[in-house]
């Protein structure tokens, strides 16, 4: 078993819908009625939520966008390339990671209702990050992006939504 089966095994990470392994780290007690909040959610949310999140180098995180802002913590491995496309079709990358004098940065907020995807540019190499969320994290505020759905709303990044979708 290699050093990243150890870590997967220790901290009991399971695979995730759009790639990588994550496990649940935090949920707080409170909540937010669904009265509170805007009618995108179906229901109430806890607070925050927050993850482990670990992507190897021949894996990716597919795109996929939330409901709500989704903050990427750096903890250890070689950085992670996210790539996002606004509502509004802009295309921007940012690098996650503890290079901060060669223009990484260690912590990264994704933007609500952003399209999102991850990957590792260093072969054979991993990321491990923590997300936070808030309102908190629930599937039914996830979406995973289909080729053809995502390249229907933005067709002049088509490259790109290839290389990161499922």
């Amino acid at each position: 078993m290699d050093s990243l089966d150890t870590i997967v095994q220790t901290l009991e990470l399971k695979p995730h819908p759009e790639g990588g392994y994550y496990k649940e780290t935090y949920r707080s007690e409170g909540v937010i009625s669904k009265d509170c909040l805007p009618q995108v959610f179906q229901d109430q949310r806890h607070y925050c939520t927050g993850i482990y999140y670990l992507l190897k180098s021949d894996d990716f995180s597919a795109f996929h966008k939330i409901n709500q802002d989704e903050m990427w913590h750096f903890y250890m491995g070689d950085a992670l390339e996210l790539t996002m496309i606004s509502e509004d079709g802009a295309l921007s990358t940012v690098m996650i990671g503890n290079d901060i004098l060669n223009g990484q940065v260690p912590q990264f907020v994704v933007p609500k209702n952003y399209w999102f995807a991850a990957k590792i540019s260093k072969p054979n190499s991993f990321s491990f990050l923590g997300c936070t969320v808030a309102p908190g994290f629930d599937f039914r505020d996830f979406t995973l992006a289909s080729c053809k759905s995502l390249t229907e709303l933005f067709p002049q990044h088509e490259t790109v939504i290839k290389s990161l979708t499922r």
